[in-house]
């Protein structure tokens, strides 16, 4: 039995559907999450950036003593998993392979849909890995770089909301696609909206939901869960804008966030 936390870190507060999901299925374990939201978006950085911002928050969260880091950014994972693994003495887990293997399972059609930011688009992640589990199927991808300022200003649900996403993907409906792929981890929050502009019938795949079933397995395999018993404690850092942050967050989650920190995670702070 292993009691030491796990990490978890994103841009903002798109992670917390992958600290929600990890909750749900593992409550015994205590979770450390770091949003980063001094420096997001992530997804309209360059890869060598983006690599930088991951290792710079996978040490603050080592420092920590986590016992396995969670990469709950699809921007993120599209670009550093490697080299995360190269230099972390803990697992690394990102959330595109999990997600790719829930849509490659879901498509009856063969046609799937990606969304997601800039960064993740162009790095062909997603595409990769669902057509290396699912040959011939085919992929229709798009950036939606405007959803994630729509999640951290928390307009979900209202007439700028449904507008914007009614212009990324209203000409989808004709594509024939019956599963979308929400390629970044703020894009759950707007599973309605998404839902409604695709006329309802196209399943949405929340890579959150597979990443929590997968963290689950590695515990077990690995000899890493928490013991019996245990209560989960959950830590939140955040590298700017704690109250902007505790406020949507809190919308995310459904509940308080108690334990919220500001923090410099900058080399030399």
């Amino acid at each position: 039995m292993d009691s030491r936390p796990i990490g978890i870190f994103d841009s903002g507060i798109g992670g917390l559907t992958v600290l929600r999901e990890i909750t749900a299925s593992l409550p015994g374990e205590r979770l450390v999450y770091l949003g980063d939201t001094a420096r997001l978006p992530y997804g309209t950085k360059s890869p060598e950036t983006i690599i930088r911002y991951s290792l710079q928050n996978a040490r603050f969260l080592l420092g920590k003593g986590i016992k396995l880091l969670v990469v709950a950014c699809n921007s993120a994972s599209s670009v550093s998993i490697p080299r995360l693994r190269e230099e972390m003495p803990v697992p690394v887990m990102g959330v595109i392979q999990p997600g790719a293997e829930r849509a490659a399972g879901a498509t009856r059609s063969g046609v799937v849909g990606v969304i997601g930011t800039r960064a993740t688009i162009a790095s062909g992640a997603y595409e990769r890995a669902i057509t290396g589990l699912r040959p011939g199927v085919r992929l229709i991808s798009r950036a939606c770089p405007l959803f994630v300022p729509l999640v951290e200003e928390g307009w979900v649900d209202n007439e700028i909301c449904r507008l914007t996403v009614e212009s990324y993907l209203g000409d989808l409906r004709a594509e024939g696609l019956d599963t979308l792929v929400l390629g970044c981890t703020h894009y759950p929050l707007l599973k309605q909206a998404i839902g409604e502009a695709l006329g309802g019938r196209v399943a949405l795949i929340d890579s959150a939901e597979a990443v929590a079933g997968q963290v689950a397995a590695l515990l077990r395999r690995e000899g890493l869960e928490s013991g019996e018993g245990d209560a989960g404690d959950r830590e939140y850092f955040v590298t700017d804008a704690s109250e902007r942050f505790r406020e949507v967050g809190q919308r995310c989650l459904g509940q308080g966030i108690d334990r919220l920190e500001l923090v410099d995670i900058m080399p030399g702070a």
